[in-house]
């Protein structure tokens, strides 16, 4: 594969890359990149992961050492499953059997844990450094990755260290590229600035879109709560993985689908950042008294369809539905085995339900 087409690979179903230059030098002028993605360890997986694990394998295809840094530290000071740090190693554990199921492998890729680098005093120094180069005010703005917002007025010390170590664990992996979704790009950009402020190696930034939760709700971008994208902490407005064919259908016909509009609109999000990246096709059917059945294989003829009212919600929301039990197939025994395997929602002490299922 040439650079053109690693590049290509690594930039496809993007919503932003800094930079785009970056990126094609940083090929130019490595073999093997090193890149990274961050979870929190929180709880089951939904199809909103299928966009990062689409672009984790794109990573690895694309020739690049490929990083999933289970963040168990980063949950632990977000209270993620009851701040209980054994729930949360069990919780990552299932994460990995999940991302092995898609072939995530981990002879194709690296899995590192927050707790290996913590250990280090050379991490802290790191934290320190980019906390002394970043204001209070920047910080807490950067601290949307928490799913809070900034202006929340009880708010623990410990959640402050949140950002400086999120830029941190960049260049302590160490990576060239750092992945996530938009909602993690201010984290990425505290990075970029500290290593302008250091003379550091100055990562690239990747990020792919987040897929609203079913229930729909208002735009998501950089600056909006992570609260209106899918997560488990609100099983109406997600899927969890796995599901059967039945219950996807279940949720995608109770889901926000309002005619013609692509914003925070969560099936056009499905049909366009999951089926046509994973399946390559969306196949509309439908009666033929409303029209011949209809595929589009690409994201401009399916969006430019949609908005003329082309395609009837009823109508996407099947195509979605078959789409997403047709993709999930190949994997649910792999999936159910991860699912069954799973033993982190409950405590010592009992259920606890706090766990939102976020990444980071």
């Amino acid at each position: 594969m040439d650079r053109a087409a690693r590049v290509d690979l690594v930039v496809r179903s993007t919503a932003e890359v800094l930079t785009p230059a970056e990126l094609s030098t940083l090929f130019e002028t490595t073999e093997r990149p090193r890149a990274y993605i961050g979870f929190e360890p929180s709880g089951r997986l939904t199809i909103a992961h299928l966009v990062c694990i689409r672009k984790m394998l794109d990573l690895a295809e694309s020739g690049c050492e490929l990083t999933v840094f289970l963040a168990d530290w980063h949950a632990w000071i977000n209270e993620k499953l009851g701040g209980d740090l054994a729930r949360i190693s069990r919780a990552g554990q299932h994460m990995q059997a999940v991302f092995e199921a898609f072939g995530l492998r981990r002879d194709r890729i690296r899995y590192r844990w927050a707790h290996e680098l913590v250990a280090s005093p050379d991490y802290w120094a790191r934290v320190i450094r980019i906390a002394k180069a970043t204001s209070l005010a920047r910080t807490r703005r950067a601290m949307t990755v928490l799913g809070r917002s900034e202006e929340e007025a009880q708010l623990d010390t410990a959640k402050v260290f949140y950002p400086a170590m999120q830029a941190a664990d960049i260049f302590e992996l160490p990576v060239h590229l750092a992945y996530a979704g938009m909602d993690q790009r201010r984290a990425h950009v505290l990075a970029r600035e500290a290593a302008h402020r250091y003379d550091w190696p100055i990562p690239v930034a990747v990020h792919t879109p987040l897929i609203a939760s079913l229930k729909g709700g208002s735009r998501m971008d950089a600056a909006a709560p992570s609260d209106a994208k899918m997560s488990k902490s609100d099983p109406s407005g997600a899927i969890l993985l796995p599901s059967s064919a039945e219950e996807i259908a279940q949720r995608i016909s109770g889901a926000f689908c309002p005619a013609k509009v692509v914003e925070a609109n969560p099936v056009v999000e499905i049909a366009r950042h999951i089926l046509l990246p994973w399946s390559g096709r969306i196949a509309i059917e439908r009666d033929p008294k409303h029209g011949a059945p209809a595929s589009f294989t690409t994201a401009e003829t399916f969006l430019a369809a949609w908005e003329t009212g082309a395609i009837h919600p009823a109508d996407l929301k099947a195509a979605v539905a078959r789409g997403l039990a047709t993709l999930l197939a190949p994997f649910a025994p792999a999936l159910e085995e991860a699912a069954r395997s799973a033993d982190f929602e409950r405590s010592a002490d009992g259920p606890d339900r706090r766990s939102e299922g976020s990444a980071r």
